[in-house]
């Protein structure tokens, strides 16, 4: 007969199972894209930015909203053009009214 110790301490419940983390969900657009489109039409240069910003985040990512950044970014470039060529036909005007020596004053 062997001279076996009994184990003092009951075995070990198993382990609980490891679940898998829950995976990442993606977001459905991108949020710079969104405020892109919108800053275009209120602040074209925050609009240029963001869409540039959101255009490197979506390649990242996988994200939806290219189609939306594209959009702020041509609306924001379209826009700061339009305001660049109004300032310089002001001042065309300006330079060409006060080149022809017009006064609004009567002698």
């Amino acid at each position: 007969m062997t001279d076996q110790i009994p184990n003092a301490y009951p075995p070990a419940p198993p382990a609980p199972a490891s679940y898998a983390p829950y995976p990442a969900q993606k977001s459905g657009t991108n949020v710079l894209a969104i405020i892109a489109l919108v800053g275009a039409f209120v602040f074209p240069l925050a609009g240029v930015i963001c869409g540039h910003i959101a255009l490197s985040q979506i390649k990242r990512t996988g994200e939806k909203g290219n189609g939306l950044a594209i959009a702020g970014l041509v609306l924001g470039y379209l826009y700061i053009a339009f305001i660049a060529f109004v300032v310089i036909i002001a001042i065309i005007g300006v330079a060409l009214t006060d080149a022809s020596g017009y006064s609004s004053y009567s002698y």
